[in-house]
């Protein structure tokens, strides 16, 4: 009986033995830092993973993140620097530091985040409330996240926590205010689209005055060269009928006098009263004809021209049909 009771004892003492020294023995993942805790009080932070040590029974251990965690703060309506408003929505990506300062403030990660949605949302208005829409949608956003970030990073430092990054996912314009800033951005559309059309107007204009002036140049220019050209050409033609003229004086005569007949006997609407032996049908007359072939003196010829030549009150003859 005293032996069997003997190993009763020692298998508990070996049992309370091996659970006193699970009880001491806690890993701290790579992941995690630990809080080692003795009666509900902090008593040391454990941020290197591993194997530790602790107080069985009286100390106990929590765990927190080393990692970054990501917050996703609710739509929230603003109102920027140039009075639009706007509704932004954000979030944040933080880490916990320390992790005993994190425990006093703050006590459990969802504790956290309903006091770093106040913080980060009040950081947004300071910084977009003195911003404005152009300057928000431009290559200046990173600078602004910064600022947002700082800000906050200011205020979380009583509760052991850097935010890594703010990031505003989506901001959009209130429905109220949407159609309002849609024929605003049309009317100003329109408005630089007509600047434009008056610009290209003035220019096209411009243009057509300049090719207007260079055509009449051009045409003046044209004008007087062949005004030029059809005086020499004249003087050229008449020095050639006047060297004709001089070579052979009775056939020049004639051939004026057939161009006369020819321009005066072409209407058959107009009658001539002159006499048969009216110097302008002389290349008609017989006599002129006898006198050619005996090879008196011609009878000498004015020039035929177009006017009707003086009437003869003795004779009346009718024009040839």
């Amino acid at each position: 009986m005293k032996g069997r009771a003997a190993l009763l004892a020692l298998g508990a003492i070996a049992v309370l033995a091996l659970f006193l020294v699970a009880d001491a023995l806690f890993t701290v993942h790579q992941t995690k830092q630990a809080l080692v805790l003795q009666f509900g009080n902090p008593v040391r932070v454990v941020r290197e993973p591993g194997l530790n040590l602790k107080l069985p029974i009286i100390q106990q251990v929590e765990y927190f993140e080393r990692r970054v965690l990501g917050f996703d703060a609710a739509p929230v309506e603003l109102i920027l620097g140039d009075q639009r408003r706007l509704v932004v929505d954000a979030f944040a990506r933080y880490r916990i530091t320390d992790a005993l300062r994190f425990r006093q403030t703050a006590g459990t990660e969802e504790a956290f985040l309903g006091r770093l949605s106040p913080i980060v949302i009040s950081a947004l208005r300071n910084v977009l409330g003195e911003t404005s829409l152009f300057e928000l949608l431009s290559a200046d956003r990173r600078a602004l996240m910064e600022r947002i970030r700082e800000q906050t990073n200011a205020k979380l430092q009583p509760f052991g926590v850097e935010v890594v990054d703010v990031r505003i996912k989506r901001a959009d314009l209130p429905p109220e205010n949407m159609d309002a800033v849609f024929r605003r951005m049309r009317s100003e559309r329109l408005r630089e689209a007509n600047e434009l059309r008056a610009q290209g107007a003035e220019i096209a204009q411009r243009i057509r005055a300049r090719a207007d002036r260079e055509r009449t140049v051009l045409l003046a220019e044209a004008k007087r060269d062949a005004e030029i050209l059809r005086g020499q050409g004249d003087a050229e033609a008449i020095q050639i009928f006047a060297e004709a003229a001089g070579q052979d004086p009775e056939f020049y005569a004639f051939y004026r006098s057939m161009q006369a007949y020819l321009e005066a006997l072409t209407d058959d609407t107009t009658s001539y009263v002159l006499s048969p032996a009216s110097e302008f049908f002389r290349f008609f007359s017989r006599l002129g004809l006898d006198e050619k072939v005996s090879g008196a003196a011609p009878v000498p010829s004015a020039p035929a021209t177009s006017s009707p030549l003086p009437v003869d009150p003795d004779a009346s003859v009718d024009r040839p049909r």
